[in-house]
C-alpha cells in the first residue's frame, strides 16, 4: 500500500483515517499516548466508539507492541480509553474520575493538604450552586423538592440517635440539589468533596449538637427556599450553610 492511502483501521470498520508516517526510531510512551489522543480526535470519536486493533494502532503509530500497550494503560488510568476484555479497546467516558481520586489521594499524602483540598473544594460547590441559584430554583421539581425535605429529616432523625446516616444523608441532599443542572463537572465535584471529607472528618473534632442542628435548620431554610421559588434566599441559605464549615476548617488548621 502506498504511503498516504487511506486505510479502515478498528474494530468493524470504523471511520476511515491517514496513518501518521512511520519514523525510524521507536516513538516515546508519550508520543505513543499523545498518538492515540490525536486519533481520536481526528476522527472526531465519542465515549463509547471503538478504537483500532492493537496491531493497527502499532502500524499507525510506527510503535511497538508494548508501547501501545504501556500507553493504553495510562490513558485508561485517565478514562480516555476503555479496555473491554475479549472485545476490544473504545473511547473511555472522559470522566473526571482520575482527579477525584488525585485529589482525595493529595488529602492522604499531607497532614496540610487534607484542609486545603477540603477548602478548596468547599469554595468550589458553594461557587456552583449559589451560582445556579435561579435556575435550580426553577428547575427543581415537587417530586425532587419533596425528596430533600425526606433527606432533611432523615438529618434529624440521625441528630436525634433515631437513625444512622448523617453524612451520607447530607451527601445525598447536595447530590439531587444539583440534579437537575444535568452537568457531570459538577457532580463528580461534589463526589470529589465528599471523598476528601471522609478522610478530614477525623481531624474536625469539634462537630458539636450545636453545628448538628444548625446544619440541619441550614438545610431546611434551603428546602423551604426551593418550595417558595425564591432564588436570593436560597442563595443566602446556602451562605448560612457554608460559613461555619469554613470557620470549623479554619479552627482545625490552626489546632494543628
Amino acid at each position: 500500500m502506498e504511503r498516504g492511502q487511506e486505510v479502515a483501521v478498528g474494530q468493524g470498520g470504523i471511520r476511515s483515517a491517514t496513518p501518521e508516517p512511520k519514523v525510524a526510531r521507536q516513538p516515546l510512551r508519550q508520543e505513543v499516548v499523545d498518538g492515540i489522543k490525536s486519533y481520536i480526535l481526528r476522527n472526531q470519536l465519542r465515549p463509547g466508539d471503538p478504537l483500532p486493533t492493537e496491531p493497527a494502532l502499532c502500524e499507525a503509530l510506527g510503535a511497538s507492541r508494548s508501547s501501545v500497550r504501556e500507553a493504553i494503560r495510562i490513558l485508561t488510568a485517565l478514562d480516555i480509553v476503555e479496555v473491554r476484555h475479549g472485545h476490544g479497546t473504545y473511547v473511555g467516558r472522559l470522566s473526571l474520575s482520575a482527579l477525584v481520586e488525585s485529589l482525595a489521594f493529595r488529602g492522604l499524602l499531607s497532614p496540610d493538604d487534607d484542609f486545603q483540598v477540603m477548602s478548596d473544594l468547599i469554595e468550589v460547590r458553594e461557587l456552583f450552586e449559589r451560582g445556579m441559584a435561579e435556575r435550580l430554583v426553577r428547575s427543581l421539581s415537587d417530586e425532587q423538592t419533596d425528596r430533600l425535605a425526606a433527606l432533611v429529616d432523615e438529618m434529624r432523625r440521625a441528630g436525634a440517635g433515631e437513625g444512622h446516616g448523617f453524612i451520607e444523608a447530607d451527601r445525598a441532599f447536595h447530590t439531587l440539589l444539583v440534579a437537575p443542572l444535568g452537568n457531570d463537572l459538577i457532580g463528580q465535584l461534589s463526589a470529589a468533596f465528599w471523598d476528601v471529607y471522609v478522610i478530614v472528618a477525623p481531624h474536625l473534632d469539634v462537630f458539636t449538637h450545636e453545628h448538628e442542628a444548625a446544619t440541619i435548620a441550614n438545610h431546611q431554610r434551603i428546602v423551604d427556599a426551593v418550595r417558595d421559588r425564591d432564588p436570593a434566599e436560597f442563595a443566602a441559605a446556602l451562605t448560612e450553610h457554608y460559613a461555619p464549615v469554613r470557620k470549623r476548617i479554619a479552627e482545625a488548621r490552626a489546632r494543628r
